[in-house]
């Protein structure tokens, strides 16, 4: 509860150095490693990450969960406590820093050459919103100053899994520094639940923040066309109708081949992100054409093409396949020109939206196509969005407007006809 000096600590002065590094290896049996100011592998956290390979976790999701331990021993370097003696102290006020410190700003490599420094990058751009603010074309605030809910609540199972299993394997403290809460320890989760009842969650962290349901948002569809129209190249437009007419994830799509599109039978084979199982999935018309245009752009340009190859390739050589990073990065583009603030997930969302509101199709198709695992996942969706909400209140008091402002009916005895001829006919 204290630190060096014998006083209670204090996070919000707490000085966290961006020390140390997750490094991306590019190879298979371990992808990413964790690197200590020295350069030195973390070991602990090398054992963490071959346990999560070993459960079938993807590289994806061990760089997720390194982000979380690099934060983490980040702050256990700043306070020079090992990792294998951290407290339920040390764990306190770690979330608590969290809650009170400033995202490190990323600092774009153009600053980088020029020497600036990273305090000094926000200054400059005068002509973005202000953090937190909402966005005029999307309603979407932009990323706070802070981090987020979500991104507190996720470190912190990722820590309490991370001191579960070396607990269980002997290498690390007797007690998580991470415990549950201390109401729900106690007894086996859902020990009684009722099958006909969904689940609720009974094992919650004693340090994990409440985070906010968000509602999915979706791109209205005059939003939509001009969101397609701000694309520069067939390449985008064909990825901009593959995501919007079949739901699929982003990642989801960049993994198709050449063989997996079909489009005589409309279909297009993904992997998916969860399973990693092969689906073939229904797409539009429009979208098939887009990508045939897009193929004979590339093969003009001497791109690589057969059977195995990629679907996705970059616009200029040399020739890679397209990720997900450069995918954000061609609909940030077209963000700048609208001033929006849309992202790839809000595709599949207004996929989504699409096919769950339409009458003539069922649920389970929807879900099938979406590749939920639970149905009630998808019915989030058969509930009006955002836009239409605000639409139909805005239209309750216009109507009582009109209703306020209609004459009142006349008095019994009097002729309504006479009235008007007097007074003229009401409106």
């Amino acid at each position: 509860m204290t630190d060096a000096d014998g006083l209670i600590r204090n996070p919000a002065s707490l000085a966290v150095p961006q020390i140390g590094r997750l490094l991306e290896t590019g190879e298979v049996a371990e992808p990413y490693r964790l690197l200590d100011p020295e350069g030195h592998l973390v070991v602990p956290t090398a054992v963490f990450f071959a346990n999560l390979q070993a459960s079938s976790k993807l590289a994806t999701t061990i760089r997720s969960y390194g982000m979380d331990l690099l934060r983490w021993y980040r702050f256990l370097w700043a306070v020079k406590v090992p990792w294998n003696q951290a407290t339920r102290a040390e764990a306190r006020d770690f979330s608590r820093w969290l809650q009170l410190a400033d995202k490190p700003v990323r600092v774009h490599w153009r600053h980088q050459r020029k020497g600036i420094e990273a305090d000094v990058v926000p200054a400059q751009r005068g002509s973005r919103k202000a953090p937190g603010s909402p966005n005029p074309v999307t309603g979407r605030p932009t990323p706070g100053s802070k981090y987020a809910a979500t991104t507190r609540a996720h470190c912190e199972t990722v820590l309490r899994s991370f001191y579960d299993f070396h607990l269980e394997e002997g290498t690390g403290p007797i007690v998580n520094p991470f415990p549950l809460d201390r109401s729900r320890r106690a007894g086996r989760a859902h020990a009684h639940h009722n099958p006909m009842d969904s689940f609720r969650p009974e094992r919650q962290g004693r340090y994990r923040p409440k985070v906010p349901k968000r509602i999915p948002r979706r791109i209205p569809d005059e939003l939509f066309n001009a969101l397609f129209a701000a694309l520069k190249y067939n390449r985008d437009r064909a990825l901009l109708a593959f995501w919007v007419s079949t739901g699929a994830r982003a990642e989801e799509l960049l993994t198709s081949r050449e063989k997996d599109a079909l489009p005589g039978q409309q279909l297009i084979g993904v992997t998916r992100k969860g399973t990693l199982a092969y689906q073939q999935v229904p797409a539009s018309t429009d979208a098939f054409v887009w990508l045939r245009l897009t193929q004979e752009d590339a093969w003009r340009k001497g791109a690589p093409r057969g059977r195995g190859h990629t679907l996705w390739w970059t616009l200029r050589r040399p020739w890679r396949p397209l990720n997900y990073h450069a995918a954000r990065a061609m609909l940030n583009r077209a963000n700048d020109l609208l001033g929006s603030n849309w992202t790839l997930h809000d595709l599949r969302h207004t996929a989504a939206y699409r096919m769950a509101r339409d009458p003539k199709m069922s649920l389970t198709d929807v879900q099938w196509v979406l590749g939920h695992a639970h149905l009630s996942t998808t019915e989030i969706y058969l509930a009006a969005s955002q836009e239409e909400v605000i639409e139909q209140v805005l239209a309750h008091h216009a109507r009582r407007e009109r209703e306020q402002m209609r004459p009142p009916a006349p008095a019994p005895g009097y002729n309504s006809a006479s009235l008007d001829v007097l007074f003229g006919p009401a409106e």
